[in-house]
């Protein structure tokens, strides 16, 4: 390979500014997803099961928005020569509706769910030219490196965040006032580290002419019917991206109900929620590094198998879990069993993915993952509600009640779980690699 080949397309400033802002969509992920504002909403804003119930519906609402928009967000970022424009726009968005949450209170339910849509609408559009920006910073030899970097440099944004809110919570004992100045504290961390990429970062795409008569959304689905056959030829893949559809909502159930479990069933306050999700960020990194190394050993979807089922063995435990300690230490198991699904979820995708067109193929990808997530949070919100309700119908004191319901509607992320990997088990391997070599030796 020539010297030329080697050099970077980008500085060495330029790939920073990308971290960088990876550091602070990960801080918003990290406060108002994970740690603090799931936990603030059902606890303080709604109160009982019912909190479940409208944060699930919020969270699936929010991820159809998303999943309608972003092909068309995909369509506009390869035409319009315009992603920092639109990166912007979105950044700016998500971090003014994350700050005025401060606003919410006790009974402002409405608020609090119109402010979050905005919020996570940004927050999940921004991250589509986000990630456009990275074939124009990184050749395609070094992509693999500069992503890796832009990830690990995010997971360490999820806790410097944690840690920066934690002091003024555990000194004020969680105190309400303080707990909401943390997501205005998540919004100016989240601001500040986004300001490098519109200073440092040159946009190198050109605008594309749109054909004549043509729109961004006619655009963007004549895109998406082009990913779609381009897929239709390899049977494997398409099983395994079922697959992944169905356990993907048990991940996404996790993370987006992990605080309230942590709340409702072992009293976790806001001090120790944020501990909990320092260690589950610490444990994913491990994870992701250790099923790395699994998956180079002994195949993607033996590792896969292996994390999918780690992850229901912890599920199954956190029904068993009578206190704090046991909570701690299966979160921080949890922790390496999801970062080995998504980690190496991820990595089967470029193994099953022609060269020519591995760029349709983890559209695909993405696509199936913002698809995913948009019934589970509903279902598992909903049961949880449910049941408390039916346990109250009993004569359950309602504490009591709404710990019996949370706790059986933990085994609907383990459905999702087992059902996805039971496709997974239909899937072959070897077959899908095979195709993506014979397809390339054909091209």
């Amino acid at each position: 390979m020539s010297t030329a080949a080697q050099k970077s397309v980008s500085t060495r400033k330029e790939r920073v500014a990308w971290y960088l802002y990876d550091l602070g969509n990960s801080a918003y992920a990290s406060v108002i997803l994970l740690a603090v504002y799931s936990a603030y909403f059902k606890k303080e804003v709604v109160g009982g099961a019912e909190g479940s119930r409208l944060w699930g519906l919020t969270i699936s609402v929010a991820m159809i928005l998303v999943a309608l928009a972003a092909p068309i967000m995909g369509a506009i970022a390869d035409y319009s020569g315009a992603k920092k424009r639109f990166l912007l726009f979105f950044t700016a968005l998500s971090v003014s509706a994350t700050a005025l949450l401060f606003f919410t209170q006790k009974g402002t339910v409405f608020l609090a769910i119109m402010l979050f849509l905005l919020a996570e609408i940004g927050y999940r559009a921004a991250q589509v030219f986000y990630d456009a920006l990275l074939p124009e910073i990184a050749a395609p030899e070094e992509m693999g490196r500069i992503a890796g970097m832009g990830w690990a440099v995010g997971s360490a944004g999820g806790i410097l965040i944690l840690l920066l809110i934690l002091p003024p919570i555990l000194m004020s004992k969680s105190n309400i006032l303080v707990v909401r100045g943390s997501l205005v504290a998540t919004a100016l961390f989240f601001a500040l580290a986004s300001v490098p990429i519109f200073l440092w970062l040159r946009e190198r795409a050109q605008p594309q002419t749109l054909p004549p008569g043509e729109n961004y959304l006619g655009i963007a689905f004549k895109q998406l019917r082009q990913t779609i056959r381009a897929a239709r030829g390899f049977k494997e893949f398409l099983k395994f991206m079922l697959a992944y559809l169905i356990y993907n909502e048990g991940v996404i159930i996790a993370l987006n109900f992990a605080a309230i479990l942590g709340a409702v069933l072992f009293g976790l306050q806001q001090t120790g929620l944020i501990v909990f999700f320092i260690i589950v960020q610490a444990t994913n990194v491990i994870g992701a590094v250790l099923f790395g190394h699994l998956q180079d050993r002994f195949g993607g979807k033996r590792s896969l198998t292996l994390s999918i089922l780690l992850m229901v063995a912890c599920i199954v435990a956190l029904y068993l879990a009578q206190n704090q300690t046991q909570f701690f230490i299966i979160g921080a198991v949890v922790g390496i069993a999801m970062a080995g699904i998504q980690s190496v979820s991820r990595a089967m995708v470029g193994t099953f993915s022609p060269p020519g067109k591995s760029g349709e193929f983890f559209g695909f990808f993405a696509l199936t993952g913002r698809t995913s997530s948009v019934i589970g949070p509903a279902i598992f919100g909903w049961l949880a509600a449910e049941l408390t309700l039916w346990y109250q119908a009993q004569g359950q004191d309602i504490v009591l009640a709404e710990q019996m319901g949370h706790r059986l509607a933990i085994f609907s992320i383990a459905a999702f779980l087992l059902v996805g990997w039971a496709l997974l088990t239909t899937v072959d391997e070897a077959k899908a690699r095979q195709a993506a070599t014979m397809n390339d030796a054909a091209g």
